[in-house]
Order: C-alpha cells, then sequence, then structure tokens
C-alpha cells in the first residue's frame, strides 16, 4: 500500500477481496405487539452483537421501539445475509423470550417472537446515481 494511503477502518481486506458492505435491517415482533420493554432493547442489542461477531459481522447502530428494531450491520461478502438474519432472529427471540417469558407470554404465543418478515436495505457509500455515472463514464475500449 501506498504510504499516502488513508486507510478507512470501514473498508475491509481479505485474502482475494476489498469490502464495505453495510446493511440495514429491520425486524418487526408478531402481529405488531407492542412486546418490548427498555431493558428488552439493552438485552436484544447484547444478544445481537454476539450473534453478529460469531458472523464476523460488527453491530454499527442498535435501536427500537415497542414492536420493532433496527440495526446497521457491517459484514463481510462470504456472509449469506439470509443466514445473518435467520440467526439473529432465531437467536434473540429464543433468548428473549427464556428470559422475559412471563412479561413475553402476555403478548406473544405459540413460540413466535419476531414475525416471519424483514426489511433489509443496503446502505453506505455513493448514493446509486453517482456510482451509475460513474460506471457510465468508464474509458470502455472501442472495437
Amino acid at each position: 500500500m501506498s504510504p499516502r494511503w488513508n486507510p478507512n477502518p470501514d473498508v475491509r481486506t481479505g485474502r482475494h477481496v476489498v469490502h464495505n458492505l453495510h446493511v440495514h435491517l429491520v425486524f418487526v415482533t408478531k402481529y405488531r405487539r407492542k412486546a418490548m420493554t427498555g431493558a428488552m432493547l439493552t438485552r436484544c442489542e447484547e444478544i445481537m452483537r454476539e450473534v453478529c461477531t460469531d458472523f464476523e459481522a460488527e453491530l454499527k447502530q442498535f435501536n427500537g421501539e415497542e414492536d420493532h428494531v433496527h440495526l446497521l450491520v457491517h459484514y463481510p461478502p462470504k456472509v449469506q445475509l439470509s443466514k445473518l438474519v435467520n440467526s439473529l432472529k432465531g437467536v434473540s427471540a429464543r433468548m428473549l423470550r427464556k428470559e422475559y417469558d412471563s412479561h413475553v407470554r402476555r403478548y406473544l404465543w405459540k413460540g413466535h417472537f419476531w414475525s416471519g418478515s424483514y426489511f433489509a436495505g443496503s446502505c453506505g457509500g455513493a448514493p446509486l446515481t453517482v456510482v451509475k455515472q460513474y460506471i457510465e463514464n468508464q474509458k470502455r475500449p472501442m472495437g
């Protein structure tokens, strides 16, 4: 690397890849029930941080309300997003149900905690218009 190169801590390198992948995830409680308390959100963040670490990912930001949570995750390209989401939802549901059983049972039943669906949005880097323009302006050889 050039000595003038200022490394960006979000840009990671692997053996054959340089990457900077971020995803915004939103998980909603089953039936959008207002089951989460402040203490549960704090514990949920701890659990999800550990799961991310297991996937060599980093939970950059976390917050939520009574019926949903938002996560900003920085992850490597070898991670299948669907598997990360499965693990985040599965482990947190199991642990939160176990640790806050009497509270959770008032709002949710039949072993469910999270809705089956989720939101995932890629984020970070340049806006799409800038990336499109950059690709458009490549010096394509003639012939």
